[in-house]
C-alpha cells in the first residue's frame, strides 16, 4: 500500500462558488483542521482572478482544462488554460504527481445535498466512499466518468494520484449558505480522517457495499432550430436530484403548455438539475444510473 503523503485542498476552481474559497481561508486561519498524523495537507486557491471578477471563469472553464494533451499544448494559452498549466506544475505533473490526494471543493445551484464525486474507480475510492457514507449518512456518492483513464480526464482533481470533488448545494452563485459551508467542511474533514486512518492501517470496519450513482449522459433544454429555448425543466423534476425518473414521466414543460416525457426504457436518476452554470450550454440535467460499490475489507476485518 502506497501511503498518502501530500494532500491539496483546492477552493475557487470556479470563482463564483464561494464555499470552497471561504473554507480554505478558514483552514489557513485555523491550520489545525488540516493537521493529521501521517501526511501534510495544504490549500490552493485555484482561480483568484475569476473570484475577483465575481465570475465562474474569465476565458474558459478551469475545471475542463486538465487533459494531459491540453496541458502539453502551448497554443492553449488563455487565462484558465495558462492557469491550468501552473496548477499542474504545482500539483502534478499529471501522470507523475507530487500530490497524492486532491480534494476539489465545489458548489452547485442544484438541490443535490452533500455529494462526494469519485472520478476514478478502485479500492481506495470505494473504501473512501464507504467511510464517508458511514460517517455522514446524508452524503451522496457519485461516480463521474470513472471509466476514463486519468490522462483523458479534464478535471482539476485528476492531477493528483487520487482526486475527488466535494460538491454541495443548493447554493446560488456568489452567495454563502451556512448549512452548505458546514456540510462541505464536514465532508472534507471525513476525507482527511479517512486518508490518515488509511495510512496507519487503522480504518474501522466499513460497510460491505455502498449505493452510488454513475453518470450516463446529460440532456439539453428543448430548443427550436434557431437555438432558442422552447421550455423549462418540469416542476415534477425540479429539486428532485437523485430521485428516479421513470419512463413516461414529464421532464420538460414547454412555454405553449405541452409536456415532454422521458422516453428512456429504464429508470434514471437526475443530478445537476437546472444548474445555473450550465445554461450557457443549455444543459438541463445529468442522468445517472444507480449502482452498488463493493467496499473491500480493511486490514484486520
Amino acid at each position: 500500500m502506497q501511503p498518502i503523503q501530500q494532500v491539496a485542498i483546492v477552493g475557487g476552481t470556479h470563482g463564483n462558488e464561494f464555499s470552497g474559497i471561504y473554507l480554505i481561508r478558514q483552514y489557513q486561519r485555523q491550520p489545525e483542521f488540516l493537521q493529521r498524523q501521517s501526511f501534510h495537507a495544504w490549500t490552493l486557491f485555484a482561480n483568484p482572478q475569476a473570484h475577483s471578477a465575481n465570475k465562474r471563469y474569465l476565458d474558459a472553464d478551469l475545471n475542463r482544462q486538465f487533459r494531459r494533451e491540453d496541458l502539453d499544448n502551448p497554443a492553449l494559452s488563455n487565462y484558465e488554460q495558462s492557469r491550468a498549466k501552473v496548477i499542474d506544475a504545482v500539483l502534478g505533473p499529471k501522470g507523475n504527481p507530487k500530490v497524492d490526494l486532491v480534494i476539489d471543493l465545489h458548489n452547485t445551484t442544484s438541490n443535490m445535498g452533500p455529494v462526494l464525486i469519485l472520478t476514478q474507480a478502485g479500492d481506495f475510492y470505494n473504501q473512501l466512499a464507504g467511510y464517508v457514507k458511514m460517517k455522514m449518512p446524508e452524503a451522496v456518492i457519485s461516480c463521474d466518468e470513472d471509466h476514463l483513464p486519468a490522462e483523458a480526464h479534464k478535471l482539476l482533481c485528476t492531477t493528483g494520484r487520487y482526486g475527488v470533488i466535494v460538491e454541495v448545494g443548493p447554493q446560488p452563485q456568489s452567495v454563502l449558505r451556512q448549512d452548505v459551508l458546514e456540510q462541505m467542511h464536514s465532508m472534507t474533514q471525513h476525507i482527511l480522517d479517512f486518508a490518515d486512518l488509511y495510512n496507519r492501517q487503522q480504518l474501522p470496519p466499513l460497510p460491505a457495499e455502498v449505493a452510488a450513482y454513475r453518470y450516463l449522459h446529460s440532456i439539453t433544454l428543448p430548443l427550436n432550430e434557431q437555438g432558442e429555448r422552447l421550455g423549462m425543466v418540469h416542476s415534477h423534476v425540479q429539486d428532485q436530484d437523485f430521485k428516479p425518473i421513470k419512463p413516461g414521466d414529464p421532464i420538460f414543460k414547454l412555454f405553449d403548455g405541452k409536456e415532454l416525457l422521458y422516453e428512456g426504457e429504464s429508470d434514471v436518476y437526475p443530478s445537476f438539475i437546472n444548474e445555473a452554470a450550465y445554461y450557457d450550454n443549455n444543459l438541463a440535467m445529468s442522468l445517472n444510473e444507480k449502482i452498488t460499490l463493493v467496499v473491500p475489507p480493511v486490514a484486520g476485518d
